[in-house]
């Protein structure tokens, strides 16, 4: 409360106990509480954290001190405290405190009776500082009349609300304090697993899988495998499940075609966790007929996109309060699991209970799918998807190691050309990737502008060099030897080792990384090849079809971003612009700068473009005044006219910050949620 001190509302709570019959008990480290003891309150006095203290009452305190606790505020106005900003009598401490307290019983009866002080000097110190004694004495007073609206019954304890302090546990990743939770019996319900007797039948031989009977179509699948993309995936054995009947399918002793073949003619509907990785272990080898109708990565991915993990562990853990880890020790004292090393009953039941807690979790996503309305988005984007980057990885793009490897030698010789270049003009040989001594030649022995020294050194980032590349030669050579070291370093050297024995290169794809719902890919990241320069197109020509009879096709929507807002917005301009198949950054300019359509130039076209990217993804007049190198007042300008030309964008956009604000989230087309939670914070940028 404004204007009260946290001690002042102890003691009036304190007090608020009291009367209501209860006997209280104040935790603390200061001893300003003492003041607070009663008959009915007692002060605990903690030391060394809360396992070493003392619990104090009056008789503690004449124990102690040899005083009561009222008396103890007294003692603190004599002594002062310098971190509550009580001055006390100067020259005043403990011990002296006390003997005076034990002669006078209150600062007021001393002052009354100075001339009994036996000590010349101290008795000058008090007289001299009388007021000042009886200010520290209010000052050190708690007052426990402070007017809390608060009834006792709504500071009663009750037990947290588990669900949210599951999530909070598991964003944080604080798994010590998840496996404490001590969830109590109607809570834990929910969570509650309850596996039947499966049926376990181990698959050894191409009779056995004749008699594989589902009783549903939807079968929860695991393939048992290492998922190293350069080599040939390795089966194990690979687990499916109904509601009755576990199959552990054996592959070190049934021939994969057999089972391939037998999946092909069985045409299943799988579910599982992350089950694209399975797919892709099957698809290497020939599956082709089934279909992935549920996976709880996936689900809980379009539920909340921000997670840092949709491991199986973390969601057991959030969803279900469930620790694998100790459930498997539940069963199997203190073996870890091991797919690898284990007996395959062993292996087998471990998936029973994993495909156990995915179909409950399954179960609570469906009704969180509905409520949240992102059915659609599961369903027609992200489930089909699944098989999509499986089938992807599967493929894989044929790349030519021998062109590479030209590639790479000729890069080598021009990073070597660019070294002798720049040590040339430095007058000296020095470690160019070092930004420390790169810092140093450039603003210490070079004298060159914008040196801001830090802790660590100069800056020399990309920012920061491109300010000053015409200030010195050597910054552009810098620049260009970076970008040729980065080429040979991350898509020459990087990518040899990633390509398989049959000369194709398989990129990991995944879909439960970005926030946005874009796919994201790695080892190597195939969507970020350079395109800009010319060494990055000439990378490209590494990707080559898989043989004479097959074609690459390059395909990318015509200003997608453009014709999506064009339907949101319902701006008709924009809709019969795109309609006629006119070229919209010329139109955009043409009606902009208020001339004849066909007397754009084509930088006026560039500049449009600019605004027409830009001011959808909300830059500003800065932002698009440093893209173009014009003035800021003339930028915003540019943007001003663009939103008079094209209001029904602008009231578009106006409404999504406007519906963001409100519900913390933007939605796409399908449905799909994105989460702001900036978008209310304090700090505007």
């Amino acid at each position: 409360m404004e204007g009260f001190e946290a001690d002042d509302i102890i003691g009036t709570v304190a007090g608020m106990g009291e009367e209501a019959g209860l006997e209280p008990l104040i935790i603390t480290g200061d001893k300003d509480a003492l003041q607070l003891v009663t008959d009915r309150t007692k002060v605990i006095i903690t030391k060394k954290g809360i396992t070493d203290f003392e619990l104090y009452d009056p008789e503690k305190m004449m124990e102690k001190y040899n005083m009561t606790p009222s008396q103890f505020i007294d003692l603190k106005g004599l002594m002062g405290d310098s971190s509550d900003n009580i001055p006390g009598i100067p020259g005043v401490g403990e011990k002296t405190g006390i003997k005076l307290i034990e002669q006078f019983g209150s600062i007021e009866n001393m002052l009354q009776n100075t001339e009994e002080i036996t000590s010349d000097k101290l008795r000058t110190k008090v007289e001299e500082n009388a007021q000042l004694a009886l200010m520290s004495k209010r000052l050190a007073t708690i007052n426990v009349n402070v007017p809390i609206e608060v009834e006792l019954s709504q500071l009663q304890f009750t037990e947290p609300d588990y669900d949210k302090l599951v999530d909070i546990y598991t964003k944080l990743e604080f798994n010590s304090f998840l496996k404490k939770l001590k969830i109590p019996g109607e809570q834990a319900a929910k969570a509650e697993i309850i596996i039947p007797d499966v049926e376990k039948i181990i698959v050894e031989k191409e009779e056995d899988l004749k008699n594989i009977t589902f009783n549903e179509k939807e079968v929860y699948l695991k393939v048992i495998s290492d998922f190293n993309h350069v080599e040939k995936p390795h089966i194990e054995g690979i687990f499916m499940l109904d509601d009755s009947k576990g199959y552990y399918v054996d592959l070190s002793v049934l021939a994969l075609d057999v089972l391939i073949e037998w999946l092909n003619r069985a045409d299943l509907k799988f579910i599982g966790h992350d089950l694209k990785d399975s797919l892709y272990a099957l698809m290497y080898y020939g599956l082709n007929n089934f279909s992935v109708t549920s996976d709880s990565a996936v689900a809980e991915y379009v539920l909340d996109p921000t997670k840092s993990s949709y491991a199986l562990k973390t969601l057991a853990m959030d969803k279900l309060h469930l620790d694998i880890d100790e459930w498997e020790k539940a069963d199997k004292g203190e073996i870890q699991m091991d797919f690898f090393a284990d007996t395959r009953a062993e292996v087998m039941a471990q998936c029973i209970k994993e495909a156990y807690a995915v179909k409950k979790i399954m179960e609570l996503q469906r009704i969180k799918l509905k409520d949240e309305e992102l059915e659609k988005v599961y369903l027609e984007a992200e489930l089909p998807l699944i098989e999509v980057m499986a089938s992807m990885e599967k493929e894989g793009v044929t790349t030519e190691k021998d062109f590479l490897e030209d590639l790479g030698k000729d890069l080598r010789e021009q990073i070597s050309d660019l070294e002798k270049q720049i040590y040339a003009l430095a007058q000296c040989e020095f470690n160019i990737n070092s930004p420390i001594q790169l810092g140093e030649i450039l603003f210490e022995r070079l004298q060159l502008p914008f040196g801001k020294k830090t802790k660590r050194g100069y800056s020399t980032g990309a920012e920061v060099l491109e300010k000053i590349k015409d200030k010195h030669p050597i910054v552009n050579l810098v620049l260009s030897y970076r970008n040729l070291t980065k080429l040979n370093s991350t898509y020459v050297e990087g990518m040899k080792p990633l390509i398989c024995d049959d000369g194709k290169i398989r990129a990991h794809f995944q879909q439960t990384v970005t926030a946005t719902g874009r796919i994201s890919c790695t080892e190597p990241n195939l969507q970020n090849i350079p395109i800009r320069q010319e060494l990055g197109r000439t990378l490209r020509k590494a990707f080559t079809a898989e043989d004479e009879s097959r074609i690459l096709v390059g395909a990318d929507y015509s200003q997608i971003e453009l014709r999506v807002l064009a339907h949101l917005s319902g701006d008709e301009d924009l809709i019969e612009a795109f309609n006629r198949g006119d070229d919209i950054h010329k139109l955009t300019a043409s009606r902009v700068l208020g001339i004849p359509f066909d007397q754009v130039t084509p930088e006026e076209r560039g500049r449009a473009k600019a605004v027409n990217f830009g001011v959808i993804y909300g830059m500003s007049g800065f932002g698009l005044s440093e893209n173009l190198q014009i003035s800021r007042k003339e930028a915003e300008e540019y943007i001003k006219e663009y939103f008079n030309k094209h209001r029904k964008v602008k009231e578009y956009m106006d409404n999504q910050i406007s519906l963001c604000r409100e519900k913390g989230y933007a939605q796409t087309v399908m449905g799909r949620k994105r989460y702001i939670h900036e978008i209310n914070a304090s700090n505007y940028m």
